[in-house]
């Protein structure tokens, strides 16, 4: 029988939270989702009357609420943060309050309210540029910004706390592309689609980087996954979680060749290349996760610029060029979080 019943989701309404909390309840999980909701009330709304899932509207600096909320969870997946680079430099210091300075205190109060895992999604970013052929859990981390040195110093935190009773896991994902009820469209994958199937060409800024990838369903079968395997399997862990590493333009290439297919008359869809500050590039090894976990991802990029052109199709995107809520930065600019 499986120990883990109720499951606490920080930033259960985000991108990948919208995916998860779904499957979780599909599972029979009780679910709480804390988030502040920033991007929407209207993201689990096709779950919101499950009498297994109480949705909070909170912040994560909050520990009154923390105790609150704690008490009586099994299991943590803390998925919050000020999610990205750009967004993190908008204000450095709120986003290190929210994405470091609470963590320790989110940890503590998990494991005294009795939470038996915490699941701890990190980044494969911090291990920020490499030439590396493969870049295992063991290399540095030689963080390039803010955002990643902050997902990086957070880890030894929670190895801290490790106990009998209090199972730490971390990931380091790859950048995570394909549909979401809580869109973002400003990740690689979801920018390319985005540009391929609504305007006529297709913009790479700079091109070499190598970016590890993963389609977020493959994330969420991660996830899941953790929350049933023995806890001397997992305990302690660090896993990069990626599948397929490919250059930014090599993945624009792959982005036209599906849009083609799928939508005949952008036959001639071009692709403009231009310079980038954003230097990060590295190729990240999952052999790890696959030879102790046997998890091996399932689905590809071509899946999810597949799903993301019948998003599209189907009127789920709207004003995908301009609207705020699809991209991170532009919803923190128009904020007044302290």
């Amino acid at each position: 029988m499986n120990p883990i019943g109720t499951v606490l989701v920080t930033g259960g309404a985000g991108y990948v939270g919208s995916v998860l909390v779904p499957r979780l309840l599909l599972q029979n999980y009780t679910v709480k989702v804390l988030d502040l909701y920033l991007f929407g009330d209207h993201v689990l709304a096709s779950v919101k009357n499950k009498l297994n899932l109480k949705e909070i509207k909170g912040d994560i600096r909050d520990q009154e609420l923390l105790k609150r909320e704690l008490h009586g969870c099994d299991a943590v997946i803390h998925l919050a943060c000020i999610s990205n680079d750009p967004s993190f430099e908008l204000n450095p210091n709120l986003s290190r309050a929210i994405n470091y300075d609470a963590f320790e205190p989110l940890v503590r109060i998990s494991k005294e309210s009795g939470v038996k895992r915490f699941v701890y999604a990190s980044t494969s970013s911090v291990y920020g540029i490499s030439n590396a052929k493969d870049v295992t859990e063991e290399y540095p981390l030689i963080p390039v910004s803010d955002y990643n040195k902050y997902k990086g110093l957070c880890e030894p935190v929670l190895l801290r706390y490790q106990s009998d009773e209090f199972v730490p896991i971390i990931l380091r994902p790859a950048t995570i592309c394909g549909y979401s009820p809580r869109q973002r469209l400003d990740l690689t994958v979801n920018i390319l689609t985005n540009h391929a199937v609504n305007t006529d060409q297709i913009t790479v800024f700079g091109g070499l980087q190598r970016r590890p990838n993963l389609h977020i369903e493959d994330m969420v079968d991660l996830y899941l996954l953790l929350l049933t395997l023995p806890s001397e399997k997992v305990a302690g862990k660090i896993y990069n979680v990626g599948y397929q590493n490919r250059t930014i333009a090599d993945m624009a290439e792959l982005v036209r060749e599906v849009v083609r297919k799928e939508i005949p008359e952008k036959k001639n869809l071009q692709i403009v290349t231009t310079s980038s500050q954003d230097k990060r590039s590295y190729h990240i090894s999952s052999e790890k996760i696959k030879r102790e976990l046997n998890f091996i991802p399932r689905r590809t990029i071509e899946d999810a610029v597949r799903n993301l052109i019948s998003a599209f199709q189907m009127g789920k995107l709207p004003q995908s060029m301009s609207a705020s809520h699809y991209y991170n930065i532009k919803t923190m600019k128009g904020l007044r979080l302290a």
